[in-house]
């Protein structure tokens, strides 16, 4: 999990309003293939429990907070996410859901490759199997 990082995002203060931003390499250590985001969660779901193969992915709060819970395997570490000028880095072959949200809370996630469902990992146990196979 040494790859994982909480990444600052520049934060334009203004009286009007402040104004964080990203682009592409600038601020997050990938190009942008697909943004999505979740929303209108109900009290004591969660989200994710799954894995990439090759995405990588930068999640931020945008409104309101949750935490995202990463595995690789062996070790767990939960990120809590509240401020939408930074968001936190996860690199493909970690274990991640997110969980613990709070009302009217916005996620939203962007990726280095297109949606491709044989990109995903389904199945905890299937996980560790195929990272114990690609980092040997």
């Amino acid at each position: 999990m040494e790859q994982v990082k909480i990444i600052n995002l520049p934060k334009i203060l203004d009286p009007r309003g402040n104004l964080s931003f990203f682009e592409n390499s600038n601020q997050i250590p990938f190009n942008i293939k697909r943004t999505y985001w979740i929303y209108d969660v109900p009290g004591g779901e969660m989200r994710g429990s799954h894995a990439f193969k090759t995405s990588h992915e930068f999640i931020i709060a945008l409104s309101g907070s949750f935490d995202v819970v990463l595995n690789d395997g062996k070790n767990e570490k939960k990120f809590s996410l509240n401020r939408s000028y930074y968001g936190l880095y996860v690199p493909n072959l970690l274990w991640r859901r997110i969980e613990n949200f709070s009302t009217n809370s916005l996620a939203l996630i962007v990726s280095n490759v297109a949606y491709n469902e044989k990109d995903y990992i389904r199945d905890f146990d299937a996980f560790k199997k195929y990272r114990d196979e690609v980092k040997s």
